[in-house]
C-alpha cells in the first residue's frame, strides 16, 4: 500500500467512489456501509472510535452520514482527503439526478421497479450486518444491551430526528449513571488535523453565512444568492439529514414558487433510486428551478452540504479532549449503545418495512446477509446480487 500523502488521497477517493456508486438505502444504511469498509475491512479506526464519531455527527445539524464520511477522509488524508471523500461519495448520485432532470433516465416497467426493490433489500442486509457487528462490540453487558433496547423503543415511539437525537441523549445520560465501572478500554484517538483556531473560524463562518445570506437577499441580491440562502438554511437547521430535510426544501422550493409540485415529487422519487446521500436531491432541484441549470445545480449542492461540514470542522478539534475524560467516556458508552439501538430501529422502519413484502424478499435479504457475514464479500458485490435478484422478482411478479 502506498502510504504517501498522494497514495492516501487516492485510497480515500477510490474507497468512497465505490461507496458512492453502491451505497443504497439512505443515511442509516450508509453508516453500515462505512463501518463494514473502514472499521471491519480497512481498520482505519476501531469500533468505539467509529461509534463516537457517529454519535457526534448525530448531534450536529446536517447530513450525518456525509459528515461521518467527511471526517473519515479527514482522518486518513487531511483536508484534501476530506474533500476527496465528500466528492467521491456525493457526485455519483448528484450526476444521476442531474441526468434525471434532463430527462435522460427512466426506470419504468417491472424490470426497473424490480431493480429499485432489490436495492432496498440490500439495505436490509447491510444494516442487519452492521447492527450485529456493532452490538457484539458495543453492547457486551446487560446494562448496555438494555440501553440499546430502550433506544429502539424511544426512536420508534417519538419518531423522526427528534427520536434519534433524544435516544442518543438519553443513552448518554444512562451511560453516565450506569456505565462508569467495568467499561470498555479506551478507543483509538481520532487523528483530526484541525486546530482549535481553525475550528472556531469555521464556526464563525457558519454563523456569518447563516445571518449574512438572508440580509443579502433582503438587500436585493440576485436569484443565485437567494437560491444559496434557501439551501444553506435547509442544511443548517435540520437534524438527522435525509428525509428530515424534505419539508424544508418543499417549503422553500414549491411554496416559494421556484419548482412545481409534480417536478418536486418526481425528483424525490428518483432520489430514492440512486446511491449516496439524499441531500444530492438539491442538485436536481437546482436544475429544475425556474431559470436554473448546471450552475444552479452546483450552487444548490454545495450550499446544502457546507453548513453541516463547517459545524463538523468546528466541533472536531475539541472532540478528542472531551472524549478522553472518564465521565465523558461513561456517557459515550451509553451513547454508543444507543447508536446500536438507533440502527436497530432503522432496520425495522423504514429499511425492513419498505423492502420485505413477502418470503421471497426475506430470502434474498438473508442471502445478502450471509454473503456479507459469512462469505465476507464486499458490499458492491452484495448490491449486484440483490439488484439482479430484485429484477428477477420483478419479472416473476
Amino acid at each position: 500500500m502506498n502510504d504517501s500523502p498522494r497514495g492516501r488521497l487516492a485510497e480515500v477517493f477510490r474507497a468512497f467512489l465505490v461507496l458512492g456508486l453502491t451505497s443504497f438505502g439512505g443515511p442509516i444504511a450508509h453508516l453500515g456501509y462505512f463501518r463494514n469498509e473502514f472499521v471491519a475491512r480497512r481498520r482505519w479506526l476501531d469500533e468505539r472510535a467509529y461509534a463516537d464519531l457517529v454519535a457526534l455527527c448525530q448531534f450536529l445539524p446536517g447530513p450525518a452520514s456525509s459528515q461521518v464520511g467527511f471526517a473519515l477522509g479527514l482522518m486518513r488524508g487531511g483536508l484534501p482527503g476530506a474533500l476527496a471523500a465528500w466528492a467521491a461519495f456525493t457526485l455519483p448520485s448528484a450526476l444521476l439526478l442531474v441526468l434525471f432532470a434532463l430527462g435522460a433516465a427512466s426506470l419504468d416497467g417491472p424490470l426497473g421497479s424490480g431493480l429499485i426493490h432489490g436495492l432496498k433489500i440490500v439495505a436490509v442486509a447491510i444494516v442487519a450486518h452492521a447492527v450485529w457487528g456493532m452490538a457484539r462490540n458495543l453492547c457486551p453487558d446487560r446494562t448496555r444491551a438494555t440501553i440499546a433496547v430502550g433506544a429502539v423503543l424511544l426512536v420508534i415511539g417519538v419518531g423522526g430526528a427528534a427520536g434519534q437525537v433524544s435516544a442518543i441523549v438519553v443513552g448518554g445520560l444512562a451511560g453516565l449513571w450506569a456505565c462508569r465501572d467495568g467499561g470498555a478500554p479506551a478507543s483509538d484517538a481520532l487523528h483530526l488535523p484541525v486546530s482549535r483556531r481553525a475550528g472556531l473560524g469555521c464556526l464563525g463562518l457558519f454563523a456569518l453565512l447563516l445571518i449574512g445570506l438572508p440580509l443579502l437577499v433582503m438587500a436585493g441580491a440576485g436569484p443565485g444568492i437567494a437560491l444559496v440562502d434557501a439551501f444553506y438554511r435547509a442544511g443548517a437547521l435540520v437534524f438527522g439529514g435525509g428525509h428530515v430535510v424534505l419539508p424544508l426544501l418543499e417549503a422553500e422550493m414549491v411554496q416559494g414558487g421556484r419548482v412545481v409540485a409534480d417536478d418536486f415529487l418526481a425528483g424525490y422519487g428518483a432520489a430514492q433510486a440512486v446511491p449516496g446521500p439524499l441531500f444530492t436531491f438539491a442538485a436536481y432541484l437546482g436544475m429544475v428551478t425556474a431559470g436554473g441549470g448546471l450552475s444552479y445545480a452546483l450552487l444548490a449542492l454545495l450550499a446544502i452540504f457546507v453548513p453541516g461540514l463547517l459545524l463538523l470542522l468546528a466541533a472536531l478539534p475539541f472532540w478528542n479532549a472531551l472524549r478522553a475524560r472518564p465521565a465523558v467516556q461513561a456517557g459515550l458508552r451509553g451513547a454508543n449503545a444507543a447508536v446500536v439501538g438507533l440502527l436497530g430501529a432503522a432496520l425495522y422502519q423504514p429499511v425492513w418495512t419498505s423492502a420485505i413484502l413477502g418470503p421471497a424478499e426475506f430470502a434474498l435479504a438473508l442471502v445478502g446477509f450471509a454473503l456479507l457475514a459469512v462469505w465476507k464479500l464486499p458490499p458492491w458485490a452484495v448490491v449486484l446480487v440483490c439488484g439482479l435478484g430484485g429484477m428477477a422478482l420483478g419479472m416473476g411478479g
